[in-house]
């Protein structure tokens, strides 16, 4: 019966390959999590009323600091188009949009 391991050329071989694999493996788990990353900050911009290429500045080094902190602190679209619409001096009804129902 012939050794697979029984030189050792063969078992730094079956190394390298196991350590290729695992390096391909790690690759495509770390480009499947930035594209989900990407994909999530690109929909949380679009439903914040920014554009949605904003979500792209999370891939930049300091940018996605920059992205968390805008996200965090400013003030989004979405709340000051919303605010204009329950403003009296705006033509909004100023509080509920829906008076006949209790």
């Amino acid at each position: 019966m012939h050794d697979v391991f029984a030189h050792p050329n063969d078992a730094e071989a079956a190394a390298v390959i196991l350590a290729v694999m695992m390096v391909v493996f790690i690759a495509i788990i770390v480009l499947l999590m930035a594209i989900l990353f990407t994909w999530s900050f690109c929909r949380i911009f679009k439903k914040a009323g920014y554009n949605w290429a904003w979500g792209l500045l999370w891939l930049v080094p300091i940018g996605n600091i920059v992205v968390i902190l805008m996200l965090a602190f400013g003030d989004w679209p979405i709340h000051k188009e919303i605010q204009n619409l329950k403003s009296p001096a705006t033509g909004g009804q100023g509080g509920c949009s829906n008076p006949t129902v209790v």
